[in-house]
């Protein structure tokens, strides 16, 4: 009744202001830090981008206070990754896409390049920015729908640059895990972010949770990883920024239990990027964060 309500405010606010609030620069609010790093890579000075959930924040469970609903309402644009990882929001930003202007980066992909979660292909896994050659497609469509859309706020060089960087990138990631054999690259985490990465860099992925936290692990999710961990001889499994590290470190109690050490091969960024000064404050410095921290892991 609550987020009914909420949304339903929300909604009156933006169905009054069918102007956009006055202001000097056209403001773009994006989702997440993943979608803003790029955003803020394709306008000028003549627009003002500002991220909705900050470092730390699960876009899964992400509730939007009255602070962020006035955000969003007073916005000339909204960019959101789409495929409900936005989670609670999809409601709210469907709703707003009658009179704002809402562009999903998801839309950018194919349906057959998307991972499903099961058979019936009805959901889709949305943390499409692990793959780089996918992450083009998406920001590809973010700078068309931008240049159609906002064509002062535009900055067409600027954007070639970032997909430049997002081929070097993918190009440098792919160098890096390959220099691991294929029965050592196997990624452990809390939940199952790391999909589209697996598939893109030939990397096992598995998780306690599935590709939303919204799912929770029990006892049997950790007694069966706790099993295959010490029957393979994995050496370490991953806690990520975003998710608190109990179900890992649950995990790694478990396999000390059965006399196994694993280690905890450190933090990974995943559903939001870093604090500035963290090194994965950037959509380019949280992915060589991340490849990093799992090369040193795992070699």
């Amino acid at each position: 009744m609550r987020h009914f309500v909420i949304l339903w405010g929300l909604l009156l606010l933006a169905g009054c202001a069918s102007e956009p609030t006055p202001k000097g620069n056209t403001l773009i609010v994006c989702t997440t830090g993943m979608v803003g790093d790029a955003v803020k890579s394709m306008v000028g000075p003549a627009c003002e981008v500002r991220v909705l959930m900050g470092p730390g924040t699960d876009p899964h469970l992400f509730k939007p206070s009255k602070e962020s609903l006035d955000l969003l309402s007073s916005a000339d644009a909204i960019v959101a990754n789409g495929l409900h990882l936005e989670g609670r929001m999809q409601d709210i930003l469907d709703k707003l896409s009658r009179n704002r202007i809402v562009i999903f980066a998801s839309d950018g992909i194919a349906p057959s390049q998307l991972l499903y979660v099961d058979e019936s292909a009805k959901t889709p896994d949305p943390h499409i920015w692990f793959d780089m050659g996918i992450w083009r497609k998406a920001c590809t469509h973010i700078g068309k729908s931008l240049a159609a859309k906002l064509p002062d706020c535009y900055n067409e060089a600027s954007h070639l640059a970032y997909l430049a960087m997002l081929d070097s990138l993918n190009t440098e990631v792919r160098a890096a895990l390959g220099v691991l054999p294929a029965e050592q690259r196997v990624l452990i985490t809390a939940h199952d972010a790391f999909g589209y990465f697996g598939r893109a860099y030939g990397v096992e992925v598995l998780a306690l949770q599935g590709i939303s936290t919204v799912s929770e692990y029990g006892v049997r999710d950790v007694s069966q990883m706790v099993d295959l961990i010490t029957e393979r001889g994995i050496k370490a499994l991953f806690t990520e920024s975003s998710i608190s590290p109990r179900s890992m470190e649950a995990v790694v109690a478990g396999c000390a239990e059965k006399g196994f050490a694993v280690r905890q091969g450190g933090t990974l960024y995943t559903d939001a990027l870093g604090p500035v000064g963290s090194g994965a404050d950037t959509y380019a410095g949280m992915v060589k964060y991340n490849v990093g921290t799992i090369k040193s892991a795992l070699q």
